[in-house]
């Protein structure tokens, strides 16, 4: 998380010297090329999970952008990378969605969630992976160790 806050950091300084060739005026890209490590426990022990997050200008009025960049079987995360977590939404029914008060670090530890305590089956973005898990837990978790052998090693 340190890494981030320094990048953005040196970020800053750059942006006010962006030509107009720049590839968006409307955002920031800030690429996170450190790998997120999923704790020693449940089905993603052991994976390294990249994910790219472009923060806007209107940041922190609206919340970053998301994508994980490592392929992976996951409820919550579609093999293309987009992401079902709440935070990430600018509206939310629950409440919990993005307001101006939270942080990148708040980013952070709700990407580190998803791989434990918000592993949501329930309410899947992923819903064959959810499906998947729900007929057969054992072969959920060959395939998620599957992905992670080849792709988040």
């Amino acid at each position: 998380m340190l890494t981030l806050a320094s990048k953005l950091k040196r970020d800053d300084g750059l942006k006010g010297s962006r030509t107009a060739a720049s590839a968006s005026d409307s955002t920031r890209r800030v690429s996170v090329r450190d790998k997120l490590l999923v704790k020693d426990e449940g089905y993603y022990q052991g994976g390294k999970f990249q994910f790219e997050t472009e923060v806007p200008d209107a940041y922190n009025m609206v919340p970053p952008k998301v994508k994980c960049l490592t392929k992976i079987w996951h409820p919550n995360i579609t093999e293309t990378g987009e992401i079902c977590l709440s935070l990430l939404r600018e509206h939310s029914i629950d409440g919990t969605g993005w307001a101006p008060t939270r942080t990148l670090k708040d980013v952070v530890w709700g990407l580190n969630s998803l791989f434990t305590d918000l592993l949501n089956f329930d309410d899947p973005l992923n819903i064959e992976a959810a499906e998947h898990h729900l007929r057969d837990k054992e072969d959920f978790r060959n395939k998620v160790d599957d992905y992670i052998k080849r792709y988040a090693r």
